[in-house]
């Protein structure tokens, strides 16, 4: 698995808001906290957004939340809204690729690299990585 900046950004920027519910965070803070360059965050907060997995905030006092509890938003629903699918061979779903001869067998394999993928992020909450952070320090 390829974790892009952008993919990266999204989750840290996800755990931030986590971490400082229930109070909004905005975007320049999200930014500096992680050190995110603000107009690439901006992109992706939007993204974020979009798939249900951030409420905004207008205003002098606005600014992001959570738009369910941290316990309902996996690594995986932030991995797919910030990047799209979380495997991909040669640049398309993994479930398309398709071999002849003797790399037949590569599909099966491909497949069970993405499943196991997502037995990792899909089962991994916000909560439980902020909980994690909260006992190491």
């Amino acid at each position: 698995m390829y974790v892009s900046a952008r993919t990266d950004y999204a989750v840290r920027a996800m755990l931030t808001v986590t971490a400082e519910r229930p109070r909004l965070v905005k975007a320049a803070t999200l930014a500096a906290v992680q050190d995110i360059p603000l107009s690439f965050l901006q992109g992706i907060l939007l993204d974020l957004r979009r798939a249900g997995l951030l409420h905004s905030f207008r205003g002098v006092d606005g600014g992001y939340a959570l738009a369910r509890p941290a316990e309902e938003i996996t690594v995986g629903d932030v991995v797919r809204a910030a990047g799209g699918a979380l495997t991909t061979v040669r640049g398309l779903p993994t479930a398309t690729a398709t071999y002849h001869g003797a790399a037949t067998a590569l599909h099966d394999v491909w497949i069970a690299v993405e499943a196991a993928i997502e037995g990792v992020v899909d089962t991994k909450t916000l909560a439980e990585l902020s909980t994690t952070q909260v006992k190491r320090n």
